[in-house]
């Protein structure tokens, strides 16, 4: 299973979790994991906070920790290197337990697509996996 994102901005937090949530009841297991994981080397996957100084405060914090054009090697290829670095730091997949066919993420806890080098159309790949 999949999804297609369309990204609207350079750096930006996407909440995926419905659509993850979706997968799951759709795929009708009841107990396993679920691993979500991103094809691109310039994303990630990560778990958070859906709360907008939080998002704002993530994405400020890789601004301050890996700045643009900042003199990195491979911007002599593409010119994005520091997304490749933001990815790197980031992680590119996680993996929730399923109980009872749901998703077991704490009470604040969401999912988030990651961009760092958009706008762009992404997949993120869903992988459950049943335990009988």
């Amino acid at each position: 299973m999949h999804l297609d994102i369309s990204t609207s901005s350079r750096i930006e937090l996407i909440d995926i979790t419905s659509q993850i949530e979706q997968q799951v009841r759709d795929s009708r297991v009841q107990s396993g994991i679920c691993v979500v994981s991103t094809r691109h080397t310039t994303t990630s996957i990560i778990i958070n906070e859906n709360e907008s100084g939080l998002r704002s405060d993530i994405l400020n914090l890789l601004e301050h920790l890996i700045p643009p054009s900042a003199g990195y090697s491979h911007d002599r290829i593409d010119n994005n290197a520091e997304a490749h670095l933001k990815a790197v730091l980031l992680g590119s997949s996680e993996t929730i337990p399923v109980i009872d066919g749901k998703l077991v993420l704490g009470t604040w806890q969401r999912i988030f697509f990651a961009e760092l080098d958009g706008p762009r159309h992404r997949t993120v790949n869903v992988t459950l996996i049943s335990h009988p």
